[in-house]
């Protein structure tokens, strides 16, 4: 089997993954490896017979579809953060970020460790496969051994699983000492962050006076209501409700949102009314529409004039598994699925403009990824020169990933599309993340049986787990007690990996967690996998020996 498997590296490619993937679904405790079961599974298979290789093409392939897909789908929010957010909070991002890395040079002197073995270390605190993948790149560019890369590939795996667990643990025990309102915190923010919510629809008729004597422009001015006014029926006559419309007495509106935010406009405007209007379509139809037309993706709603050319709105937009309330300043993306409120007439007009199809979705526009990866590919291989004459590239890992966060900002240049579909981009990146993770893990098995039964491999397993728990609380402490930084937020701006967030949003019971990973997961990425070069530079340059 071993010789087959030797003589067949994409067989043995497919058993790792197939393997990997089943494993990754078993839950234990609530919780799951996930696609990272591919890595260990990898690894035990390399660990069988050194002979067993993956080709080197499989792992770079890998790594530039999973970094470029990743900047892509997350250059919008990359780069608006720091408009957002300001100083105060990316230097806090980028200083839990360096913490590690410095404590790390101080245990390097004091233990002896190679170059490669501690920035393993790192990397796999981080549980960023991406900075490891760039620091294997590094590896080969500086000629280094296959040891340095097997060292740092030992110790990234060994640390991995404690960069879940660790943090876990951590969690568990502070969530007990820092009582948190959890609940208090989502209501607080509810306005400030693109969270899934359960919408609604309410028709209301309308009894207050004091609502009918200004137009809904400046009663919105007033007040925070977060919904989205529909239809008015008025007598026999029904009409789109815009800014200028002034409201009558027994009107009767249809409004979408939240129930927090109806019952708020409710008590604003009168009462519940007996008749729900919400599905009556005599005169406006409602549609849900896949966004397939590359000239709308990149847009603003407002800039569609849907109600004065088509006398129409946009009531929602679906993104991936998350549902929201459209406004006028909502960028549509290649692959949201929106819901129209227009008139019968005109709905062949909006399906022709959205496109409306899903096949189309499924398509990947090889021109601009070509062209995105290459030019990535190009900037990469470029020589960086850092203080003291050292100089590094960012290599396939790094050069790949810039061009992708500017891109996806960018959104699109002219015709050019850059973007591509939320499937196709979840698709592309699922597929070289897998690739990624099995390649490592086959050619650094052996090295990783080794390291285990040398006892070097405890060394770093207990190295990794006081690390991760120090800086876990050092980073809770300081984002929540110093800085103010909501809690909920803050548990996933410090969860590197999936099955923390998960763990975090069941504790949270909201999910604010997943919008604190997200702002965090650009940063991490691209943050680590320079820190990781610069790390093995220092180390090889100042420190080794």
């Amino acid at each position: 089997m071993i010789e087959l498997l030797e003589a067949n590296p994409l067989l043995l490619l497919f058993f790792v993954v197939a393997i990997g993937y089943l494993l990754g679904q078993i839950r234990v405790g609530g919780n799951s490896m996930g696609v990272a079961a591919v890595l260990f599974v990898g690894l035990a298979f390399g660990a069988l017979d050194p002979a067993l290789q993956m080709p080197q093409i499989i792992l770079d392939l890998g790594l530039v579809l999973f970094v470029y897909t990743i900047g892509l789908a997350n250059g919008p929010g990359f780069f608006s953060k720091f408009r957002r957010e300001g100083l105060r909070e990316v230097l806090f991002i980028v200083a839990i970020m360096t913490l590690p890395a410095l404590l790390l040079l101080g245990i390097h002197l004091a233990l002896d460790l190679t170059p490669a073995t501690t920035v393993g270390i790192f990397t796999g605190m981080s549980n960023n496969t991406p900075a490891l993948a760039s620091v294997l790149d590094l590896i080969g560019q500086r000629g280094g051994a296959e040891t340095a890369a097997s060292e740092a590939v030992v110790g990234f795996s060994v640390v991995y699983p404690l960069g879940v667990l660790g943090r876990m643990l951590v969690l568990a025990v502070v969530l007990r000492l820092w009582p948190v309102g959890f609940a208090a915190e989502a209501y607080r923010l509810r306005h400030q962050y693109p969270i899934a919510r359960d919408l609604q629809y309410r028709t209301i008729e309308i009894t207050q006076e004091r609502v009918m004597e200004r137009p809904l422009r400046q009663l919105r001015r007033e007040n925070e209501w977060d919904v989205l006014f529909g239809r008015l029926y008025r007598g026999d006559e029904t009409s789109l409700i815009s800014n200028d419309t002034q409201f009558q007495p027994n009107d009767k509106i249809v409004v979408a949102g939240t129930p927090e935010a109806l019952d708020e406009v409710e008590a604003a405007f009168g009462q519940r009314a007996a008749e729900d209007l919400r599905h009556d379509h005599n005169v406006y139809d409602s549609r849900r529409l896949f966004v397939s037309n590359p000239d709308i993706a990149g847009k603003r709603l407002s800039t569609l004039n849907l109600r004065e050319k088509h006398g129409a709105i946009v009531s929602h937009v679906r993104r991936g598994d998350v549902e929201l309330l459209a406004r006028g300043d909502t960028v549509l993306e290649w692959g949201d699925r929106i819901r129209v409120l227009a008139p019968r007439e005109e709905i062949p007009e909006l399906v022709t403009l959205f496109g409306d199809s899903f096949a189309q979705l499924s398509h990947v526009n090889l021109l601009t990824v070509g062209l995105g990866i290459a030019v990535g590919w190009l900037l990469g291989l470029i020589p960086i020169t850092l203080p003291g004459g050292i100089t590094f590239q960012l290599g396939l890992a790094g050069g790949p990933l810039l061009v992708a966060l500017v891109l996806g900002a960018l959104r699109r240049t002219g015709p050019i599309l850059w973007k591509m579909p939320y499937s196709a981009n979840l698709t592309l990146r699922q597929l070289g993340l897998i690739l990624l993770l099995a390649a490592v893990g086959v050619r650094s098995g052996t090295a990783f049986l080794q390291a285990f039964t040398s006892g070097a491999g405890w060394l770093i397993f207990g190295l990794g787990f006081g690390l991760i728990v120090v800086t876990t609380l050092l980073a809770l402490w300081l984002g929540h007690r110093l800085l103010r930084i909501p809690f909920s937020l803050l548990l996933g701006m410090i969860s590197p990996q999936p099955a923390v967030l998960e763990y975090a949003e069941d504790q949270a019971q909201n999910p604010l967690p997943g919008i604190g990973y997200m702002l965090m997961f650009p940063f991490a990425i691209i943050i680590n996998v320079i820190l990781a070069q610069v790390l093995l530079i220092i180390l090889q340059n100042y420190f080794a020996g």
